[in-house]
């Protein structure tokens, strides 16, 4: 156990050198941000632009603060997830192909520490950030559209959180399979949109899959429950996530660690 600290230990001293946790967080804090600020101030925002006829009237629908959290979602499953790709995608295959990893597990290191230490800094890195960028929209919701009740906000979090944590574990199996960070990165994105729009396209056949966490989440807020079949697909995307990670220390242990 004293040996996993280390290497956690190390993982967050790593992503502070590197300022990761300076720019993620502020990514997920803006992007949360912006989309009550934009949501509220669109019709001044089209009315100073100039383009309307004289006289125009501008009248759009206020949306709910819940639908607003919930398009917050959609921003944090494209572009959040896009950034977190790129911040985690070389956590593995950067430091094999630099020597560090061989030099680090030369010692009486374990290829479980190595790999689930670093799983657990990404997933770190993600919950931080997720929840300041996530609780930063909900604040500017409450103030600027309506107020949602913490109930709703906490369950959409857990959900879509869990979805986060999905994704950056198969970004981390496939830094420790591939050596090229951009293939990691390209393959990362390209599984999850595919699970994404398969889960959406047969939203009844796969109501268990991982890729449904993120529209339950929306559910929570729109329709104030996460809709059927939870509990399979919450045990489906921890099964999932734990064979990623066994796939990701079968996987590092076959690669050539010293260059």
């Amino acid at each position: 156990m004293n040996q996993w600290l280390v290497l956690f230990s190390k993982e967050m001293t790593e992503m502070w050198r590197s300022r990761k946790w300076i720019w993620v967080p502020l990514v997920f804090v803006l992007l949360g941000i912006s989309q009550p600020v934009t949501t509220y101030y669109l019709p001044d925002l089209l009315q100073a632009a100039g383009s309307l006829p004289e006289g125009a009237v501008i009248e759009i629908p206020v949306p709910t603060g819940a639908e607003v959290l919930a398009q917050t979602l959609s921003q944090f499953g494209m572009i959040g997830v896009l950034v977190l790709v790129l911040s985690i995608m070389g956590i593995v295959s950067s430091e094999r192909q630099s020597g560090a990893a061989g030099l680090v597990l030369v010692k009486p290191v374990s290829f479980v520490s190595y790999i689930t230490a670093k799983w657990a800094g990404a997933v770190t890195l993600t919950a931080v950030s997720f929840m300041a960028g996530f609780a930063a929209s909900w604040y500017y919701t409450h103030i600027l559209i309506g107020s949602v009740a913490p109930s709703l906000f906490g369950g959409s979090l857990l959900l879509f959180g869990l979805w986060l944590v999905f994704v950056v574990t198969v970004a981390v199996m496939l830094s420790a399979w591939m050596n090229g960070n951009s293939g990691v990165a390209f393959l990362t994105i390209g599984s999850v949109l595919l699970l994404s729009v398969l889960t959406g396209l047969f939203n009844r056949a796969m109501n268990w899959s991982p890729g449904s966490l993120s529209g339950r989440a929306s559910l929570v807020l729109a329709d104030g429950g996460p809709g059927t079949q939870l509990p399979l697909a919450l045990a489906v995307t921890f099964a999932a996530i734990a064979a990623l990670l066994f796939a990701a220390v079968r996987l590092f242990r076959r690669k050539e660690l010293l260059p």
